[in-house]
Order: structure tokens, then C-alpha cells, then sequence
């Protein structure tokens, strides 16, 4: 999707070069080899699974977030994430206090259908989500609606979503087996005070 057409969808904004190539390459090869990455676990139908990708959470002491079961205790931020932290809270006007670090690993990694819609989020939370490596191709689908939309997120490209995105909307990034190449995407979110 062009950044011309993600204007005409309230709540989202593209921009595909946020990042230089070679900045996005070599942020890229440091975080590969410096986050701490897990494969947490979910429940599906009573039975316990390994997520289909790798994470890593970083934040505010306090930025403590939970979904699908899942219970994140952030690490301290790294300078490359408190860097970027700070670039995207000048460019989204939002006071990120975290970051959810996804690793997929090659094509068949993936993250099914769902909304950002957690209570530390907030009624409208804005979501600013750089990605680092192999294009993969992220879907959105209206709830009610069921309009679809598809955006190839590229090598530094950066996909705000804010105001009732999260309401209004589902997400997904699909497996595609034939992408051989990872791919970490980085969400910076601003989880609020309970």
C-alpha cells in the first residue's frame, strides 16, 4: 500500500522510507544478535503452543504488559531501542514507554488475526511499528465491515496507527512460505498506569 492511500484510512500513516537502507540493514544485524529473544507460549483450544515468531520486550520499569496470556516484564531499554524510542515519540507525538520486538524468522513465522486492544493501551492508543528486513505483507480487515487493505512493510519502513485504528480494525501478518529472508518488527507502545 502507498502512503497516499494510507491517508485515506483514518488512523493509519505509511511511510516506507522512515529509515535509510543501510541504517535500517545495520540496525537490523545488532538487534538480531543483541535482543534477548524468547518464544513464549499460548493457549489454543486447552492446549499449550510455541508462538509461530520470537519475542522480546523492553520498557519503563514500570511498563508491564499482558496479552494472550502472556505476561511481559520489560528489560531495561538498549541504546538502539531508547534511540529509536525517542525518534518515533518526536515523530508520532506519543510518549512511548515500550517496545514489543517480533522476530520472524523466515516466511513461516507469522501472527494471526487480532487487534491491539489490550486495557494498558487505553481506549485509542498510537502504535508506531518499524520494520527491519525481509518485506512481509500486513493485512488489516474492518471489523464490521470487512474491508481489507494490505501494506508491504519494507526494509526501514515505519506504520502509525492511531486514534480508533485499534476499534475499527484487525491485523494480521501471514505466513508466506517463499520469503526465506527475518524480519524483526518493532511496536512502540505506551502502556498506561494502572
Amino acid at each position: 500500500m502507498s502512503s497516499a492511500l494510507a491517508a485515506k484510512i483514518d488512523g493509519f500513516a505509511f511511510e516506507p522510507h522512515f529509515l535509510s537502507e543501510s541504517e535500517a540493514r545495520d540496525l537490523f544485524a545488532r538487534l538480531l544478535h543483541d535482543l534477548a529473544w524468547t518464544q513464549p507460549t499460548i493457549s489454543l483450544f486447552g492446549v499449550r503452543r510455541p508462538i509461530p515468531r520470537l519475542e522480546a520486550w523492553y520498557g519503563d520499569l514500570d511498563a508491564r504488559y499482558s496479552y494472550s496470556g502472556i505476561a511481559h516484564e520489560p528489560l531495561p531499554w538498549t541504546p538502539e531501542l531508547a534511540a529509536l524510542r525517542d525518534r518515533l515519540r518526536a515523530r508520532a507525538g506519543a510518549p512511548f514507554n515500550s517496545v514489543l520486538a517480533n522476530l520472524y524468522r523466515d516466511g513461516r513465522d507469522s501472527n494471526g488475526w487480532h487487534s491491539d486492544d489490550e486495557r494498558e493501551l487505553g481506549p485509542t492508543p498510537t502504535i508506531a511499528s518499524l520494520s527491519l528486513g525481509a518485506t512481509r505483507r500486513f493485512y488489516i480487515k474492518g471489523k464490521e465491515s470487512g474491508e481489507r487493505h494490505a501494506f508491504d512493510l519494507s526494509n526501514g519502513s515505519l506504520l502509525l496507527m492511531s486514534g480508533a485504528s485499534q476499534q475499527l480494525w484487525r491485523h494480521t501478518v501471514p505466513k508466506e512460505p517463499h520469503v526465506q529472508h527475518a524480519r524483526i518488527n518493532l511496536t512502540f507502545r505506551t502502556i498506561l498506569a494502572a
